[in-house]
């Protein structure tokens, strides 16, 4: 018989009923340490109490209207990441695969109203993930995403990921658009871009008259050890979407852009119904405040060293199953040599949740306000479950 839900997940075979902080119970009370916080969703954890107060206080007034009404805490949470960040304006999404489609509408937009209406192509890169919907996963480009959902969405130029940026010039055309990149890829295996290459990217876009795009949809809102990951290497894009993060939970995303950009989307050129809802608006601004108040992001550099310290360790211990430590602040990737299922899946017995990615690395994502006493019971559990594989090999 049929599933009421369509089978398009490998689900663990466990049902959560609660949490806190960095922990989830089961119906029996088992507790589990989080490590993949919903895919780098839940940002402070699980029921954070500010989170909680906001979301409280904000159900028993209004939950939504519309977006043709004013909406305050659109307004307040708009300011605050554009003094925050290069962005001069933004439109709020539910998700981040929204968040991805409304920068390649700006990006067409622009140059359409720019006199350049051929220049549509987006260059992106392979081991991309932008989300789910048929534009995206055609940026996305892998036939793991776009197999038996074709025809491919015409517009996206797929590039190897090159270590050298500047080969990216040759795949420039009179149709190139934009240039739009993760600045760590996460799906495709916590693959850092530096600081030189972005840079390259950067100089490209101005000197080909084309527009530059961050995805910071996973690797924004502190997860780095900045509130947005391109800060490290002082580039800025001209449009970054983003989501996970900044809702700590709830469905959130936005599309952020600089003037030159934004200006050109018109009463009538996008819309959303649930976008910037109430609801998702007090939760980003709860976020935003718990940031602040609590030092976040001061103590995702703090945290992140003492786990990539013991992350090196246990290569050293188990050079047969850990091959490669990377990743940037609290978005950490361990490349193995086994299958990354397979360690995933012994995780999950030994009581402690991770995510796949590409490269045959796994995905370490925890709230980012955890405590030491969090990474010692991370790394007991990592290790007991490299020591079980190490024994079935």
């Amino acid at each position: 018989m049929i599933s009421p839900i369509l089978p398009t997940y490998a689900r663990m075979d466990v049902a959560f009923v609660r949490g806190v902080g960095a922990r989830l119970y089961d119906a029996e009370d088992n507790e589990y340490l989080d490590f993949g916080s919903g895919i780098a969703v839940n940002c402070l954890g699980h029921c954070h109490p500010n989170l909680v107060k906001a979301i409280s206080e904000q159900a028993t007034k209004l939950w939504h209207t519309s977006n043709i009404y004013q909406i305050p805490g659109q307004e307040k949470l708009a300011k605050r990441l554009c003094n925050s960040t290069f962005a001069d304006s933004m439109f709020f999404t539910n998700s981040g695969a929204e968040a991805v489609e409304c920068a390649i509408k700006m990006t067409r937009r622009y140059h359409d109203a720019n006199g350049h209406p051929e220049k549509y192509r987006i260059i992106t890169f392979e081991g991309s993930f932008h989300g789910r919907t048929l534009a995206t996963i055609a940026a996305g480009g892998s036939e793991k995403l776009t197999k038996g959902f074709g025809p491919v969405v015409d517009g996206f130029d797929v590039l190897r990921f090159f270590r050298d940026m500047r080969k990216v010039e040759e795949k420039i055309t009179r149709e190139a658009a934009a240039i739009m990149i993760e600045p760590i890829q996460g799906g495709g295996g916590i693959r850092p871009v530096s600081a030189e290459n972005l840079q390259i990217l950067r100089d490209l876009a101005d000197k080909h008259g084309l527009l530059l795009i961050y995805d910071e949809i996973q690797c924004g809102v502190g997860r780095t050890g900045k509130l947005f990951c391109h800060e490290h290497s002082g580039v800025t894009p001209d449009i970054m979407p983003i989501a996970k993060g900044i809702g700590g939970g709830f469905p959130l995303g936005a599309c952020l852009a600089i003037e030159k950009v934004a200006q050109h989307m018109t009463v009538g050129t996008h819309g959303s119904t649930y976008g910037g809802n109430p609801l998702a608006m007090a939760m980003g601004n709860a976020v935003l405040d718990t940031f602040d108040e609590e030092s976040i992001i001061e103590n995702v550099q703090k945290m992140s060293d003492k786990m990539r310290i013991e992350f090196m360790k246990l290569r050293k211990k188990y050079p047969e199953i850990i091959e490669m430590v990377r990743g940037l602040g609290l978005m950490m990737g361990l490349k193995l040599h086994v299958e990354p299922r397979d360690f995933i899946v012994q995780a999950f017995k030994n009581k402690m949740l991770i995510v796949a990615a590409g490269e045959n690395t796994v995905r370490i994502l925890p709230p980012l306000n955890i405590t030491t006493a969090d990474i010692d019971d991370a790394i007991k559990l990592l290790d007991k479950t490299c020591s079980d594989l190490l024994k079935k090999m």
